[in-house]
């Protein structure tokens, strides 16, 4: 058995999201409960941070292939090929722009989580370890992103 306790919630506008939600112009707070705030100190040094939340509202996932963005237009694939929200175990993880630290509460613009999302933890971004060159993508991430 493995047990997580959330650290904090995601306050945003967003009671639900839709395909075509710009997540990126998002603005977010983050209220990290007061027993973690000394954990903050030296967060607001990084313009950009990792959060790792809890997909809570979320059904279990109901098959192992599934359509990206349910779009017909884009192939069949592995659900783990996806950043579809129904997964195994519902974890979410998003590197966003960290805006401002006020006490415990971090202002961030780009985190894809709604309005309660329970927040799990938070790590720096790293220009060094975290930003991967020469990567490569499915096909269809590129037929998606063409029709963007």
């Amino acid at each position: 058995m493995i047990q997580l306790k959330p650290i904090g919630v995601v306050r945003n506008a967003l009671s639900q999201a839709h395909r075509d939600t710009p997540w990126d112009a998002i603005e977010s707070e983050i209220t990290i409960d007061d027993e973690w705030r000394d954990a903050l100190d030296g967060l607001a040094e990084f313009s950009h941070i990792w959060v790792i939340f809890y997909i809570d509202r979320v059904s279990d996932p109901d098959a192992m292939r599934v359509r990206p963005m349910r779009r017909d237009d884009l192939p069949l694939v592995g659900r783990f090929a996806t950043r579809a929200p129904s997964r195994p175990n519902p974890i979410g993880i998003c590197a966003v722009e960290l805006l401002e630290v006020r006490g415990n509460v971090l202002r961030v613009r780009g985190l894809d989580a709604l309005d309660g999302t329970p927040v799990l933890d938070l790590k720096p971004y790293l220009e060094r370890g975290d930003a991967i060159t020469n990567t490569r993508v499915g096909a269809w991430v590129r037929q998606y992103w063409a029709t963007r």
